[in-house]
């Protein structure tokens, strides 16, 4: 099943924040290994759809264009593009269509400085980076820890903090561990999702990475990419 797309409401500088001006749409595409190679997207602004990868770029890196970007779930976007005027939008196949200009993502094989230390009754150990432009805000961290039943660090108040939180998974005979993490405070966001995993294929990493980076995309935050540590 192909994986939902992510949706964004672009707000105008200094106009109203209840009118949006414009609806961005976009997709992470994925290597084998469950790493992000590319990132499509389509925009719509003044009654036409545009594709740019120089736009989804600026989402991440122009810190005034990021406060205007508010990632929403679909039907949001839709009931922002019915109040535009556009009428209904375009169900997910056709909005691939537009899908015109990628964002290559750079990336490289993991660097292994020692062979893994994989945990006694696991086959192989893989450590992920999801990486987010910004960081969260506090009030949403109690959403995440209801939703992932996360325990928070002693320190998650204080500014300086790197570790948020830690939450665990274990889905059949594999078992999953991540931090939420800031990255200097008011620069990065990002969890590190370590996995121990035992006999393939291994599509869960996949699928929980997605639903890790869909769930903090909800808390407000914009995903940047994510890449494999080991």
């Amino acid at each position: 099943m192909t994986a939902a797309l992510d949706y964004y409401l672009i707000f105008p500088e200094g106009g109203s924040p209840a009118q949006p001006e414009g609806i961005a749409v976009e997709e992470f595409m994925f290597a084998e290994d469950h790493t992000a190679t590319d990132l499509a997207n389509a925009v719509w602004t003044d009654g036409d759809w545009w594709s740019s990868a120089a736009f989804s770029r600026a989402i991440r890196t122009d810190p005034r264009l990021r406060v205007r970007t508010v990632p929403v779930r679909r039907e949001d976007a839709e009931l922002a593009y019915r109040r535009l005027g556009a009428g209904a939008l375009p169900d997910e196949a056709t909005l691939r269509t537009y899908f015109h200009d990628h964002a290559s993502l750079p990336g490289s094989p993991p660097l292994r400085l020692t062979p893994p230390e994989v945990p006694e009754g696991f086959r192989e150990k893989r450590v992920y980076r999801i990486l987010f432009a910004s960081e969260l805000r506090k009030d949403r961290l109690a959403n995440l820890q209801k939703i992932w039943g996360m325990t928070l660090a002693d320190d998650f108040t204080d500014p300086q903090a790197r570790v948020l939180g830690t939450a665990q998974l274990r889905v059949a005979d594999d078992v999953f561990t991540w931090d939420l993490r800031q990255i200097g405070p008011g620069v990065a966001s990002c969890i590190d999702l370590t996995a121990c995993l035992n006999d393939p294929p291994h599509d869960t990493v996949g699928t929980l990475l997605r639903e890790l980076m869909t769930t903090t995309r909800y808390e407000g935050l914009i995903p940047v990419t994510i890449e494999r540590l080991s």
